[in-house]
């Protein structure tokens, strides 16, 4: 009986070995690159995706966050630059609730999966941008963009002034003005 125990022992342990993962794969789904305000609390949660060599979700694996200690970046809700999620049946993990300080410039979230003994990691690029006068970002690149059609507009209306002449309707003195490739001429050819 021993014997026969030690032979289904022998075969059992090899189909054992099959059933554990060998490789994790990690992929961001959502957040990657993003653009934050300095100061500001993210909404925007960053997801990940872990699945083994074959592609298929890895559900139960611990995925840590961890952030710079210093230069731009922040802290957790729970003042801490390490946070921890598990995956859920999906093999998805996402990171809530991070507060950004006022440091400009661009940061790295360091990701680590674990998995029974196997191991993964990555990075994600974040970015804090710096508002001006207080100013929230997409505000100020909105009036950026504004002046700049304030700025083409108005360039536009002296050129005009400046080739229509003087109040007798003459052209105005001096050369044509031309424009690129190809040549758009304004006055007189």
């Amino acid at each position: 009986m021993v014997a026969f125990l030690a032979r289904a022992l022998v075969l059992a342990l090899p189909c054992a070995a099959l059933a554990q993962i060998a490789v994790l794969q990690i992929k961001v789904l959502e957040g990657e690159g993003a653009v934050h305000a300095a100061g500001s609390r993210v909404m925007r949660p960053l997801t990940v995706a872990v699945s083994d060599e074959t592609g298929h979700p890895v559900p139960g694996a611990s995925v840590s966050f961890l952030l710079p200690d210093e230069g731009p970046g922040g802290t957790f809700e729970s003042g801490l630059r390490t946070e921890l999620s598990i995956t859920g049946t999906n093999g998805r993990a996402s990171l809530r609730n991070l507060r950004l300080n006022r440091t400009p410039g661009p940061f790295e979230i360091r990701i680590s999966v674990v998995k029974e003994q196997v191991r993964a990691g990555m990075v994600s690029f974040q970015y804090i941008s710096e508002a001006k006068g207080g100013v929230p970002v997409h505000t100020a690149s909105r009036l950026r963009r504004k002046w700049l059609i304030l700025l083409v507009a108005a360039a536009g209306g002296g050129i005009a002034a400046g080739t229509l002449g003087g109040s007798d309707g003459s052209a105005a003195a001096g050369p044509p003005l031309s424009v690129g490739i190809p040549t758009i001429t304004v006055g007189k050819p």
